[in-house]
């Protein structure tokens, strides 16, 4: 892509307005066309230069990030990345903003305060060039966001299996990232709460922001959907998300009794949780009993863990490219030749709760 990717960014703190603009122009290939100081700003500025990308801040004066958002997706549909406070109320506003049809976020307090400001500089402007690369992804979005209820038709990939064996799966491990918010919040309602196994999710968010997913898709599920507590004992028919900023592993302590564990460690990965060792260690517990599942997200965390997988007999599902915010987990486990299903959210639903009959 040789074209110059346009920004606006919105903030009501001239701080952040010159900060932003200073990281994403360090790269040639972006440029800042425009900076609003509130949420109508933002939306007047959307609708009359048409910007690639819009970072929008969420408590602003005037018009708030989440009105802007609301009015941005109704009149000029654009990838919107929220600039959020790592606090409760702000994660909780964060969330209802991907709900919404925010892309990503990235947290004022870890961005910007940061010693890491080189690390950050590259993680903001990745997230930018990987969401604006996506092809159509405004379509996929309205797509995923259709809650008409109107049955939609995908265009099925090339798979592997045309169903999943049904061997006794034992657990569901799944590793989702970019886009992942508003893509469980289509897929765990839909899931019976008859499966009668415990499903680990890695989402990768920072502290306090899993928790507020983790009480927003409990409110939606017939499931009970929660972030992992250290030492837990872990129980069926519930869906465990690792919490931001951590990494969440299992052990079992007998036959029966199978724990959960929380620590910082091993703290030399890229991200906190990781879907790699998330799922390496449920798979460490339940063999090839394991079905994995990798969705919606940039990178390539969840690869080394599917292979694994495979090797021992087990299955694994990605999502497919149509339905997917960022395809880019998923779509290393397909290149590589490790999915067995490649489906769109309700079919990855639907395969779950027919292979836990």
């Amino acid at each position: 892509m040789n074209e110059i990717i346009t920004v606006l960014i919105v903030d009501d703190s001239a701080f952040m307005r010159k900060s932003l603009s200073i990281m994403l122009e360090s790269d040639p290939g972006i440029k800042v066309i425009a900076t609003a100081r509130n949420g109508r700003e933002g939306v007047d500025f959307a609708k009359s230069l048409h910007p690639d990308i819009i970072t929008l801040d969420i408590e602003m004066p005037i018009m708030d990030g989440i009105t802007a958002l609301q009015k941005i997706m109704k009149e000029c549909p654009t990838s919107v990345i929220m600039v959020s406070s790592i606090t409760t109320e702000g994660a909780q506003a964060t969330i209802q903003a991907l709900e919404l049809g925010a892309v990503d976020f990235i947290s004022k307090e870890l961005s910007f305060v940061s010693l890491s400001i080189s690390n950050i500089k590259a993680e903001i402007i990745q997230k930018v060039k990987t969401i604006v690369r996506q092809k159509s992804l405004k379509e996929r979005l309205a797509r995923i966001r259709d809650s008409s209820g109107q049955p939609k038709t995908y265009r099925r990939l090339t798979s592997v299996l045309q169903e999943l064996p049904r061997i006794g799966y034992s657990a569901v491990a799944i590793g989702i990232s970019t886009g992942g918010p508003l893509t469980l919040q289509k897929i765990l309602p839909m899931i019976s709460d008859k499966i009668n196994v415990p499903v680990f999710i890695v989402q990768h968010m920072p502290p306090k922001f899993t928790r507020s997913l983790a009480e927003r898709l409990n409110g939606l599920s017939p499931l009970e959907i929660k972030e992992a507590e250290d030492n837990e004992e872990v129980r069926r028919n519930v869906v465990y998300i690792a919490p931001g900023g951590s990494q969440m592993t299992i052990t079992n302590e007998s036959l029966t009794k199978i724990k959960i564990l929380i620590s910082s460690e091993p703290s030399d990965i890229i991200h906190r949780p990781s879907v790699d060792v998330m799922m390496n260690s449920v798979i460490d517990i339940y063999g090839r009993h394991t079905l994995g599942i990798i969705m919606t997200g940039m990178g390539r965390d969840g690869l080394e863990a599917t292979k694994k997988l495979k090797s021992i007999g087990g299955h694994a599902i990605a999502q497919d490219e149509e339905s997917s915010v960022v395809y880019g987990m998923p779509k290393a486990i397909v290149d590589a030749g490790y999915a067995d299903l490649i489906l769109p959210p309700e079919g990855i639903a639907g395969t779950i709760n027919r292979v836990f009959q």
